[in-house]
């Protein structure tokens, strides 16, 4: 999962201190702790080198292109990273397009992909939705079921381009919120692909993602400069370009329906100042 930036969880007990995601975020982000040379705190646990670019690059040359998320969320657990989308506030373009369209569940289906540690998966159960959770991270899983003991949220480990069968078609919301965009392509291809089947009949699916060619401000780049997300010479336009992650076309946007029956509704181009880019896509598709 990729940033839409967010205000720091307050870490679990035992567990190490986590700052904004999520993935993607959308607040302000938060800010690296003990990494202001000269604050006088000790130095932070995160650094451009230790951070996501790290790890994807290293699982992306090694033709693995989704195990840096495991050892993200595993180095967060041992104190060694930041998750620059864990945010205790569910995404802030998912509950505007609840509360505009008064969306509740009324002990309909939902499943959030790629859920992180259960910010949106959360948040849709308190609506009302039955929510079934999922995230390739074992360690993300373990984290999210942690901190929420007594969800009625089911959370499973489980791969978006090898979900199983029965899933298909049996949602009547999915929500895939800033995940595709930290895939490379082809995967990011195929995962896309994968999506749309999920929702059912008369189902809506509910896409969040930075938007391609999109700029950043300089406090943003900053605090991924702090989490890693970018590097000491990299660019506000580098970081669309060189991933993760990689914000999406409108192209990408309008795939998610194609041979899925589904039929866009609203796709949006929207402005977020306050978050790690400045333009993204809301985009909402309803299921024949």
């Amino acid at each position: 999962m990729t940033p839409e930036p967010a205000k720091p969880t307050p870490p679990a007990p035992g567990s190490a201190p986590a700052p904004v995601p999520g993935s993607a975020p959308g607040s302000a982000p938060g800010s690296a702790p003990g990494s202001a040379p000269g604050s006088g705190s000790a130095p932070g646990p995160v650094t451009a080198e230790s951070g996501i670019t790290r790890l994807a690059r290293a699982s992306l040359a090694a033709g693995d292109a989704t195990g840096w998320f495991e050892r993200l969320y595993a180095e967060a657990e041992a104190g060694a990273a930041e998750i620059p989308w864990d945010s205790e506030h569910p995404s802030r373009l998912l509950t505007e397009w609840a509360e505009h369209g008064d969306v509740t569940g009324a002990a309909r289906t939902a499943l959030v992909v790629g859920c992180g540690p259960g910010r949106d998966a959360e948040y849709l159960a308190r609506l009302g939705f039955v929510v079934t959770a999922f995230d390739i991270s074992a360690t993300a899983i373990r984290t999210a079921r942690r901190r929420h003991p007594d969800s009625p949220v089911d959370y499973v480990e489980a791969d978006l381009l090898a979900l199983p069968h029965a899933w298909r078609g049996a949602f009547d919301l999915v929500v895939e919120s800033n995940n595709v965009q930290a895939l490379p392509e082809p995967v990011r291809r195929r995962a896309i692909a994968a999506i749309g089947p999920l929702v059912a009949p008369g189902g809506t699916l509910l896409v969040l993602a930075a938007a391609h060619g999109t700029t950043t401000t300089a406090p943003v780049r900053d605090h991924a400069l702090r989490v890693g997300v970018v590097g000491t010479n990299t660019t506000a336009e580098d970081m669309a370009a060189d991933g993760p992650p990689w914000p999406l076309t409108r192209a990408e946007i309008d795939a998610f329906a194609a041979g899925t029956g589904l039929t866009p509704i609203a796709v949006e181009h929207l402005t977020d100042p306050s978050g790690p880019f400045v333009t993204r896509w809301r985009a909402e598709f309803t299921a024949a």
